[in-house]
């Protein structure tokens, strides 16, 4: 019996790195995991009912998918197992749809799904699947749309406390694909306002809100204003943004992924969360039950005075130092809880995410 769940855990984490287009890699480790140390028939027709059959789900790369089913004939009959015959005819299939559409550009995006493990024992193995829209060349120009470790770190985080989050007006700098305001309103957070400075990821990232059935907020809205599924996308220019223009927002809480990345940002990123984490009155938390409930989190807890979680692979450690000089410098506190207040790990699956380079930054503003 607890042989057989190993077996099912395994395979359901080779079918959700297949949708979350982990590196083919990566997809063929965990399919000779399941397979005890080779890709057995057993897991051949796994892939191909569960990973690139009708059922799998999503819209599908045939590049992608080209890709793996190559790595799996071979790595098949290099070690002398048995490659059945539908393999070969899915991998022929795919050659010839890919063929036949060679428009595929580096301006084109792929489909991934991130799914997240439920954190309790129940049945309902996957808690969260969150659809996105992503860039197939994040070194080409094009990283806003593209999804990082400090994202899936962050939105771990979110899953991992959600009563931090919960009943909150949420302020997400440099959102990107927006991966974070989906973890965001699945926690029930009372407002989720996600930002960004590049026109087009704004775009990539509200059609991404749409496809996992989150409404985009408009002005004057009376049926979104209804709606517990909405968020705000917003055009936000570090540079050019005024405190006037960020008081209707009035967040509880602030976030930001991998948004500490370069010197000449750092004044204006940290001018935007000055702004941000100033202490104002009436704030989201409505009745003495909520804030009870949210001192309970984290012994600093409060949220009458803004807070600021920011996760960040420190790349360069310059500019970090840049960033921790002009915060102080800004009379901001930050605090380093990455060991502290380590988010579950719900995305076991994704062998590629390297969640030991992640730090997750607490930041306040000295009162």
């Amino acid at each position: 019996m607890a042989a057989a769940a190993a077996e099912q855990e395994l395979l359901l984490h080779l079918k959700l790195a297949f949708l979350a287009q982990e590196p083919p890699a990566c997809v063929l480790c965990l399919a000779r995991k399941a397979g005890g140390g080779s890709v057995t028939p057993h897991v051949q027709n796994f892939i191909l009912e569960s990973c690139t059959g009708n059922n799998a789900g999503g819209d599908q790369n045939s590049t992608y998918v080209t890709i793996i089913l190559k790595r799996i004939i071979a790595e098949a009959e290099l070690s002398s197992d048995i490659v059945i015959d539908r393999l070969y005819e899915e991998f022929g299939q795919f050659m010839s749809s890919k063929s036949n559409n060679s428009s595929l550009n580096r301006t084109e995006k792929i489909y991934k799904e991130i799914s997240f493990l439920s954190p309790t024992n129940d049945n309902k193995r996957v808690s969260l699947v969150a659809r996105l829209s992503c860039s197939i060349n994040m070194l080409e120009g094009d990283t806003g749309c593209s999804l990082w470790p400090s994202s899936l770190f962050l939105s771990e985080f979110i899953l991992s406390y959600p009563k931090i989050f919960s009943k909150r007006c949420c302020f997400e700098l440099g959102s990107g694909v927006g991966l974070v305001g989906v973890c965001l309103n699945y926690v029930s957070a009372s407002k989720v306002i996600l930002t960004d400075g590049d026109a087009s990821t704004l775009e990539n990232m509200k059609a991404n809100m749409e496809m996992n059935n989150l409404c985009v907020e408009q002005e004057d809205s009376e049926l979104l204003k209804e709606n517990k599924n909405k968020v705000q996308c917003k055009y936000l220019s570090w540079e050019e943004t005024s405190e006037s223009d960020l008081w209707d927002s009035r967040p509880d809480l602030v976030l930001g992924a991998d948004i500490i990345y370069d010197p000449v940002c750092v004044p204006h990123l940290i001018r935007v969360l000055s702004m941000l984490l100033k202490r104002r009155n009436n704030r989201g938390i409505n009745n003495v039950a909520d804030k009870e409930e949210t001192s309970n989190e984290f012994s600093s807890g409060a949220t009458e005075i803004p807070v600021a979680y920011i996760a960040t692979v420190i790349r360069n450690v310059e500019t970090f130092n840049c960033f921790d000089k002009a915060a102080a410098d800004a009379k901001l506190s930050v605090v380093n809880i990455t060991n502290s207040e380590a988010p579950l790990s719900l995305l076991p699956y994704m062998l590629s995410y390297d969640r030991s380079s992640v730090q997750l930054l607490k930041i306040t503003l000295f009162s």
